[in-house]
């Protein structure tokens, strides 16, 4: 067996297992299902259950086949540089798409959305690992904050996913015991505006650093 394959298989499996579930308890589902719920935890829409193949496809294997072919058409090749480090990367964010698809399943079967802040759960700890990994993520167009700031400049790159990575596994460690503790209809106004802020701070944080460095070289 091809080295490589085999390295591969642990991910494969896990991008597998909704296929398994869904494949399990496939004739136990009605032909509409609900496929979208408001903030309350409310059916607000049905569908196919065949859209819940095309779910699949959108979550653990789209993001697992991005991971396999984005170190093979970065141009800079440097995300291979980070060698275990991008494996580890990839195998934790293709278990958290695949939690999240086993756990959109599951709630689709019974049709109820009893525990919505599992969905914010899994998210927070998806902050948390990307958080993690930023300090050791090479300047790349693909995976990172990438603003005209961070890829102008590699000594603004590391520090934008320094600074990002400790802001992330902060945000994401704040998701997780809010999610924990608090009722979703409390909560969901609070994780959009931490997950805004997530976004925007590092970004704002580039462009101020990108600044300071070019006033010192004038």
């Amino acid at each position: 067996m091809n080295v490589t394959f085999r390295k591969e298989l642990p991910i494969i499996g896990i991008v597998l297992m909704p296929f398994i579930y869904l494949a399990f308890i496939w004739n136990t589902l009605p032909e509409k299902v609900p496929t979208h719920w408001n903030y309350k935890g409310e059916v607000d829409h049905w569908g196919d259950k065949f859209s819940l193949i095309g779910l699949l496809f959108m979550l653990p294997v789209l993001v697992y086949v991005l991971l396999l072919v984005v170190p093979k058409i970065d141009p800079k090749k440097r995300i291979s540089i980070m060698g275990g480090k991008y494996y580890q990367l990839k195998f934790f964010l293709v278990l958290c798409m695949s939690m999240l698809a086993l756990f959109i399943i599951f709630i689709t079967k019974n049709q109820s959305f009893s525990s919505p802040n599992l969905i914010y759960i899994i998210i927070g700890i998806l902050f948390l690992v990307l958080g993690n990994y930023f300090k050791v993520i090479q300047p790349n167009y693909f995976i990172g904050i990438r603003t005209p700031w961070t890829l102008e400049n590699n000594e603004v790159w590391k520090m934008t996913h320094v600074f990002a990575g400790k802001l992330w596994v902060i945000g994401g460690l704040v998701i997780v015991l809010g999610g924990l503790i608090f009722e979703n209809n409390y909560f969901s106004i609070v994780f959009i505006s931490l997950v805004v802020v997530l976004a925007i701070v590092p970004m704002v944080y580039s462009y101020m650093k990108f600044k300071e460095i070019e006033k010192k070289s004038v």
